[in-house]
């Protein structure tokens, strides 16, 4: 810790303690609420309020830390091994207790039981775990899956089963790029069900698990995924709003209509060839909606929220990250999969491509495109992607239509940016009125843009240029 990194004050992962409290309760929520979350350190010797270092006498430390040590593990359950060590700091001593995120989940304190003796860290202070959050470590701590899970109160029959998997063959037909993929397409049997946790085989029957009952759409499971478009950078003013219900599968594909109704729509040329384009890369709002269906939390029953601003596109999945992922391993391709039974049905439905990989897709496809970095925000109970739109005047127009002329213009323009516009009339067959209010158009479409003078400039078409 640097005496920069006190004075950015208390968050999720730090706490201050100007000195060892009398009753370590004051203190032991903490210890649980970081292992059950990401871990986290507390400083003792800070003051919480002011930042201020105080320190600890010289003359207390090492029975400070003995009592710390003795205080933790008399009070927590499983047992949790926090590292204590020493830091000089503007000439004085504080003791950094520094607790990892655990994998026996859920932590508690002994003495107020398990019922009411969870903590999660949340806006940066420790709190009672909920229903949902003590489901969520409880799967964590056992490393299941909710996904996995026998569904409660579903029964199916064979013809749900083979209903399902014929629903999940023509999703990965329709997703083929070729007739020799289409070829590797093999059928969907209750065998490779079972063996991606999507049904469950008890007593010679078969049971749904929640991951049949999210794929097949059929509504036991409340998830849905909204979407809404807003005037200005807040959700102040609503534009339009949809509610898709359905199979998850679903659900992204229309949400991803829904984005790419929204959104700017404009046209690159190369010759006499055009090919329309969005603001945002059409791969990477599906990659990051197919993430969000994905890598969500169902036992979180609010759902999927799809928002579209002036300024960004705002994608928000309900549940913290799992357990050991973070946003700088997502951004390096390491893969935490929370749903493994979606995970393999979207695998096979070719929905995605490998695990692990869609994020870093996402980045370099935005990047590439000449925008800005997507902005990852880890909630303490979501999280949230940002992918911020092009400014006004940039080079997307939205809805363009081209007719044949003004594409033989934008060739010629292209071959030769000084062309004149009497020798564009002369090679085009028109009048040189018609040239100019061609011109104009294109203009106000910010298709083709004028640089210099009307003697010496030259013309720049927006698309190709400034890509």
């Amino acid at each position: 810790m640097t005496i920069k990194d006190i004075m950015s004050g208390e968050s999720k992962n730090i706490e201050f303690k100007v000195a060892l409290p009398e009753k370590s309760i004051k203190y032991m929520k903490s210890v649980v609420a970081f292992a059950n979350c990401s871990g986290g350190k507390i400083l003792f010797g800070i003051e919480d309020g002011t930042c201020k270092v105080v320190g600890i006498d010289d003359e207390d430390v090492f029975k400070t830390i003995d009592a710390i040590t003795n205080a933790i593990s008399d009070s927590c359950e499983p047992a949790i091994y926090p590292d204590i060590l020493l830091q000089t700091i503007e000439e004085k001593t504080i003791i950094v207790v520094e607790i990892s995120a655990g994998k026996q989940r859920p932590y508690y304190i002994k003495s107020m039981g398990k019922e009411n003796g969870v903590f999660v860290r949340v806006a940066g202070t420790s709190r009672p775990a909920d229903e949902y959050m003590m489901k969520e470590l409880l799967f964590e701590g056992s490393n299941r899956s909710f996904d996995q899970t026998i569904c409660l109160g579903l029964d199916i029959t064979d013809d749900d089963i083979a209903k399902l998997c014929s629903s999940m063959k023509r999703t990965a037909l329709k997703n083929c790029r070729n007739d020799e993929e289409r070829a590797a397409v093999k059928d969907v049997t209750v065998n490779q069900l079972i063996s991606w946790g999507i049904v469950l085989e008890r007593d010679g029957k078969y049971a749904p698990t929640n991951a049949f009952a999210l794929l097949s759409g059929n509504g036991i499971l409340p998830t849905a995924t909204q979407c809404g478009m807003f005037k200005g950078t807040t959700k102040a003013n609503f534009i339009d709003r949809r509610e898709y219900t359905g199979s998850i599968q679903e659900q992204v594909e229309e949400a991803l209509q829904f984005v790419l109704r929204n959104i700017h729509m404009g046209a690159e040329f190369s010759g006499l060839s055009r090919q329309d384009i969005y603001e945002i890369p059409v791969e990477s709002i599906r990659e990051l909606l197919l993430n969000a269906a994905i890598h969500r939390s169902y036992l979180d029953h609010t759902n999927i929220q799809v928002a579209i601003y002036d300024d960004r596109l705002e994608v928000t999945s309900p549940g913290k990250l799992p357990m050991g992922q973070s946003i700088e391993r997502m951004k390096k391709g390491y893969s935490k999969i929370r749903n493994e039974a979606i995970a393999y049905a979207f695998s096979y439905m070719k929905l995605m491509e490998h695990w692990g990989s869609g994020i870093p897709r996402i980045i370099d496809r935005v990047v590439a495109a000449g925008l800005r970095e997507p902005e990852f925000i880890d909630g303490d109970v979501d999280l949230r992607v940002n992918i911020y739109r092009r400014r006004n005047g940039d080079n997307v127009t939205k809805n363009v239509t081209i007719d044949t002329n003004e594409a033989k213009l934008i060739a010629m323009i292209t071959r030769n940016p000084t062309i004149t516009q009497a020798k564009l009339a002369k090679e085009l067959g028109v009048t040189t009125r018609t040239v100019k209010r061609i011109l104009s158009k294109l203009q106000e479409e910010k298709i083709v843009r004028r640089e210099g003078n009307n003697r010496s400039g030259r013309w720049i078409i927006v698309g190709k240029q400034e890509q």
